[in-house]
């Protein structure tokens, strides 16, 4: 048994999970945090759990963050016990530990959490199928819809500036300076290209400090990854990953779904030939999520919708190239310069935006209709 089994041993301890220990697995599709999939054997079944390790250089006040998902998940959770309806399968139950904490940190200062598998779940990183990402819509739209009238104020800033698209532009003005990793001049073309998107991209933002569009409770990363389906049926069950929960605006919800969901390609495609909005996969994901809604939306907010997904691809892009600019410190990457395709996919993502952005709203006025 290796270190790392012995710390995931230790952690399923505290949270007092029984059974005999089976083995465990390596989740590998998420950029910051270190996940497992562990297994007992209970009451002649298999039990699965999610077990994980918080990446504090991230996630610097952890605490905060399991404050926001425990209070968040229990909101929901009463919502729909409140309807008569079982919430087992429909949200995350993060378990505790003797203490009665949501946490637990080890001697070496890993600071770890635990959650029950939803069983018969199964997630998608990237799918064609437009039955799944308009259910993919409707689990973030219903996530809206359960906290709409959630205490806002009550959520720790967990990330401050997370969605600030303008400080987001700074910090890579900053890196440019910086050129930490000695990579500026490869990547020249890929700055001045975010640059014709920074008026657009960071509108969103301006109208939120204007007091146009309203905050509300918002998952902030909204990924194709981040929702469990039924493995049979294939109907959305939960939204998971909430670490980034926190204010924010309805659209960046929208836009940062649809930057993954809605693209043709994987987030780090090499071959920019292959790289489009998919307008098919848009119209389906924009049909669940709106169609989930109701009538919570305000009419700046529906005005504003498909511009959040330009900002977010553009943002997320930005976001890339300065971690490429400074060594690859933020996001987990599995191969050299996996950043800079990253950054690279997302522009050209973006400018096929810019190109449909009429389309796109027309699909959004059509479902709020």
């Amino acid at each position: 048994m290796n270190q790392e089994e012995e710390q995931i041993l230790e952690v399923c301890k505290r949270f007092g999970i029984e059974g005999e220990y089976r083995r465990f697995e390596v989740i590998e599709s998420g950029h910051i945090n270190s996940t497992y999939k562990v297994y007992f054997y209970r009451n002649n079944k298999l039990k699965d759990y999610i077990v994980q390790r918080i990446n504090t250089y991230v996630f610097q006040d952890p605490v905060a963050v399991m404050e926001n998902i425990a209070s968040v998940t229990e909101y929901i959770r009463a919502k729909i016990k409140a309807t008569g309806v079982t919430a087992k399968r429909s949200v995350l139950h993060y378990s505790k530990t003797v203490e009665g904490n949501y946490y637990t940190i080890l001697p070496d200062g890993g600071f770890w959490r635990c959650c029950r598998y939803i069983d018969d779940s199964v997630s998608f990183t990237q799918t064609d199928d437009l039955r799944i990402i308009e259910e993919l819509g409707k689990a973030f739209g219903k996530f809206q819809t359960y906290l709409a009238d959630y205490p806002v104020k009550n959520l720790h800033i967990v990330i401050p500036h997370f969605h600030n698209t303008i400080l987001r532009y700074q910090a890579l003005d900053e890196a440019i300076k910086r050129n930490a990793a000695g990579r500026l001049e490869e990547v020249k073309d890929v700055i001045a290209g975010y640059k014709e998107l920074e008026e657009l991209a960071t509108k969103p933002y301006r109208l939120q400090r204007q007091g146009v569009l309203p905050l509300r409770v918002t998952h902030n990363d909204t990924k194709t990854s981040n929702v469990l389906f039924d493995a049979q049926t294939h109907e959305s069950l939960s939204a998971i990953d909430l670490d980034t929960v926190m204010p924010g605006l309805v659209a960046f919800d929208f836009g940062d779904a649809i930057r993954v969901a809605a693209s043709t390609v994987d987030e780090d495609e090499k071959d920019l030939s292959k790289v489009a909005l998919d307008l098919e996969k848009y119209e389906a994901f924009t049909r669940g999520f709106v169609g989930s809604l109701g009538d919570m939306l305000i009419e700046d907010e529906k005005k504003t919708l498909s511009l959040g997904a330009l900002a977010m691809t553009a943002e997320c892009g930005v976001r890339f190239l300065t971690d490429y600019l400074d060594g690859d410190k933020y996001f987990r990457i599995h191969y050299p310069d996996q950043n800079l395709a990253r950054a690279k996919c997302h522009l050209t993502l973006a400018r096929d935006m810019v190109k449909k952005a009429d389309i796109m709203q027309a699909i959004v006025d059509k479902y709020c209709k």
